[in-house]
């Protein structure tokens, strides 16, 4: 594995052969919480781009927003989904934006797969709770109303995921059994 990652499972084989698992949706849906539960579960490497980025960068995701902007946190983003398109069989959590710019995704789509992990903005708030102040996004006067309008500039991408797991109402385990039942085949 590339030593320039940090992921949760650094001697699992990032197998080129085999497709990610990419999970996608709101801030607050559970994509890095099942994310790492999926991996641990299939034996899988996890990372979740937001902290690779921090790590990389040695700032924080506000401090980037702050400092360069939204558009040069993307642009960290699509280079790090370059490195990941040389590998596979990964769960990725990207940040809740990644999945609406087509050309990153395409990246890595065919082969991966994309799962939309589908919530509620107001599901999404309470998840959050106080972290959603590290949320550069969601550091204005009405988070709601913030997590609603991106939820409505984004749905479209999110929809277009290969599965859609209807993530309001399930544990985080229930989730998990979900997404890894999709990776294995089973139903």
């Amino acid at each position: 594995m590339t030593a320039t990652f940090r992921t949760s499972n650094p001697v699992s084989a990032a197998d080129p052969r085999r497709p990610h698992l990419v999970l996608v949706g709101l801030p607050g849906s559970g994509k890095s919480t099942v994310g790492r539960a999926v991996a641990e579960r299939l034996g899988r490497s996890f990372l979740d781009f937001d902290l690779e980025i921090e790590r990389r960068e040695g700032k924080t995701i506000a401090e980037i927003f702050g400092e360069k902007g939204e558009g040069h946190f993307r642009e960290l983003e699509r280079l790090l989904t370059e490195e990941l398109r040389l590998m596979g069989n990964m769960v990725l959590a990207p940040g809740g934006g990644w999945v609406t710019n087509a050309e990153v995704v395409r990246l890595l789509r065919p082969p991966s797969r994309l799962i939309y992990l589908r919530v509620r903005p107001e599901t999404a708030l309470k998840r959050l709770g106080s972290e959603r102040t590290t949320r550069p996004l969601l550091m204005r006067p009405d988070p709601l109303g913030e997590l609603r309008r991106l939820l409505d500039m984004r749905k479209a991408a999110y929809e277009a995921a290969d599965h859609v797991i209807e993530a309001e109402l399930l544990g985080v385990e229930e989730v998990t059994k979900r997404v890894s039942s999709l990776a294995t085949g089973a139903r």
